[in-house]
Formats: C-alpha cells, sequence, structure tokens
C-alpha cells in the first residue's frame, strides 16, 4: 500500500484543493439562489420542484433574467473542477489509477464550461439550436468523465494509505449518484447532494495532502 501523500508543503496543490472546496459552495449556492430567484419564469417553462424537477432545470436557469449568473457559474465550476483535477492528478501520481481520475476530473471541468452554451427550452416550436446541442453534448460528456473519474478515485484511495478512508465513502458516493443522474426526477436532488459533499471531502483531503 502507497502512503502518497507529499512530503513538503505544496502552494500549488494547495490552489488546486481550495478550488475543490470552493467549486461544490459556489455551484451549490448559485443554484439554489437562483431557482429562487427565478422560480416564477422556471414554472413558466414548465418546471415543477417536485412534479418535474428535471424539467429544464438546472439548465434553464441559464434562460432566465438572472440566466447570467447560471452561465458564469457553469464556468467558473468548470474550471474549478479541472484545477482540482490536475491537484488529484498530481497527489496520487503514484498510482495509475490516480492519474487516470485527475484527467478525467479535468475533462468533467471541461464539459462543465461548455454547459455554459444556452440549452433549448423543452417546450418550444422552434427547431433545436446549435447551442443547444452543444449543451446537450455537454451534458452527456459530463456523465462520461465525472462517474468514471470517480470510480477511478475509490480504486486508487483504497490503494493509499493516506487517503484509504475516503475510499468508502467514494464507492457510497458512486453508487448513489450515478443511478439518481441516470434516473433523473426527484433523485436529481441526491445527485447533487451526494456529488458536492463527496467533492468537499476529496478537496478536504486534498489540502491536508498539501499542508
Amino acid at each position: 500500500m502507497k502512503n502518497t501523500a507529499p512530503n513538503r508543503a505544496n502552494p500549488l496543490l494547495k490552489l488546486a484543493a481550495a478550488a475543490g472546496l470552493a467549486m461544490p459552495v459556489l455551484f451549490g449556492a448559485v443554484l439554489g439562489g437562483l431557482t429562487l430567484l427565478q422560480y416564477d419564469f422556471m414554472r413558466s417553462l414548465g418546471w415543477s420542484p417536485l412534479a418535474a424537477p428535471t424539467f429544464d432545470w438546472p439548465s434553464g436557469l441559464a434562460l432566465g433574467p438572472w440566466g447570467w449568473l447560471m452561465t458564469a457559474t457553469f464556468v467558473l465550476s468548470g474550471l474549478l473542477t479541472g484545477l482540482f483535477g490536475l491537484g488529484l492528478r498530481w497527489a496520487l501520481a503514484g498510482l495509475p489509477a490516480g492519474k487516470a481520475a485527475g484527467g478525467l476530473l479535468v475533462l468533467a471541468g471541461l464539459a462543465m464550461v461548455c454547459l455554459a452554451s444556452p440549452t433549448d427550452p423543452t417546450l418550444r416550436t422552434t427547431p433545436a439550436t446549435l447551442t443547444g446541442n452543444i449543451h446537450d453534448l455537454a451534458y452527456v460528456a459530463l456523465g462520461l468523465t465525472l462517474f468514471p473519474a470517480i470510480l477511478l478515485c475509490g480504486w486508487a484511495f483504497r490503494r493509499a494509505a493516506f487517503w484509504r478512508s475516503l475510499a468508502g465513502f467514494t464507492w457510497l458516493a458512486a453508487g448513489l449518484s450515478i443511478p439518481a443522474f441516470a434516473l433523473k426526477g426527484i433523485a436529481i436532488y441526491l445527485f447533487l447532494v451526494v456529488i458536492l459533499s463527496w467533492g468537499v471531502a476529496a478537496a478536504w483531503r486534498l489540502w491536508r495532502a498539501a499542508a
């Protein structure tokens, strides 16, 4: 079993850990705040917090009067995720699974940036737009990179003494978030809580590694 904890403080690793800690807080706060602020607008799109929670949510928040905040959050959250992925890749450089996980998180961050491309409302009379297609492809790319990254993190954490105590929660996060992401519906709330909580836990461990 490898330790993989750096043997000296690394400012760049701390920066990556800080990015990982900031991203869930930023994304969660903007998501919740904008949903309340644009509640009537989202309802006009056909969204319902219980009956149709994934109907143009959260992407439709970018179409409202305060939509620029959601667009900016997609971009900034993606950049923070990518930076965190680079830090995790460096911290787990001694483990192939860890390096691959960090690389996939960088790609997941890029997919989040591409989510800034405006989505198309589900209820519309016009054809799908190029920006809407880009948004949909970015959503698929996010799922194809984020979940393998978490699974690989679980494998890498299990083989590293410094990270091993986080392996169980990582597997649990994957086991809960993957079905929630696929099923959509009200399970979207579970997905967001689990995935953002895992991000905070992993980033905090990275911060400790950097310190």
